[in-house]
């Protein structure tokens, strides 16, 4: 196996020593003389400089801000186009307003209002006989299943009664678990 060294575009190498690593020597050096020539820490002098040093930089301050002004900006664009609807729905119905206006602006007003109101009254209407109808089905369904299901219930009990009767003496009675053992047999030739 060879041993390759390769060198990338910012200086550090690359050793092959199981995985490939950058070393970097001059980010070494910065670091052992910012903590020391021991390397055992940051000095006393240096930790209270650092601790003291208000620079305003907080990632998570950052993060808050970025968001809040992400949300207030869906907001406004939201808002804008709430209000482009409404200007288009007003000048859609001033156009039907003023096609079928009588000559009294407060009648036709009214009526127009009416109408809107007895559509929406139809809408929810339907709406509901739709959900009352669906409930409907679903409660048949749910019915008929439950119905079936005591039924099948009703017949495994009986069957079971059958099979573990006894006599006076505790003796199986097995008149009911041969003829058991022939249904099943006839059941499964046909």
């Amino acid at each position: 196996m060879k041993n390759n060294v390769r060198t990338s575009n910012d200086g550090g190498n690359y050793q092959k020593s199981g995985a490939l690593a950058p070393v970097n020597n001059n980010k070494m050096k910065k670091n052992k003389m910012r903590m020391g020539s021991v390397g055992g820490g940051l000095s006393l002098q240096a930790f209270a400089n650092a601790k003291a040093k208000n620079d305003g930089y907080n990632p998570a301050l950052i993060k808050k801000q970025r968001e809040f002004y992400k949300n207030a900006k869906c907001v406004n664009k939201y808002k804008k186009s709430q209000k482009q609807q409404n200007k288009e729905q007003d000048s859609s119905q001033s156009t039907r307003f003023v096609e079928g206006r009588s000559e009294n602006r407060e009648k036709g007003k009214k009526n127009y209002g009416n109408k809107m109101a007895y559509s929406l009254k139809e809408i929810y209407n339907k709406k509901r006989e739709e959900e009352e109808k669906e409930r409907m089905e679903k409660e048949a369904i749910f019915k008929a299943r439950k119905e079936e299901k005591e039924k099948s219930e009703a017949r495994r009990k009986d069957k079971r009664e059958k099979m573990f009767k006894r006599t006076r003496s505790g003796q199986p009675i097995m008149k009911y678990r041969i003829e058991h053992l022939l249904q099943t047999i006839q059941g499964t030739k046909d």
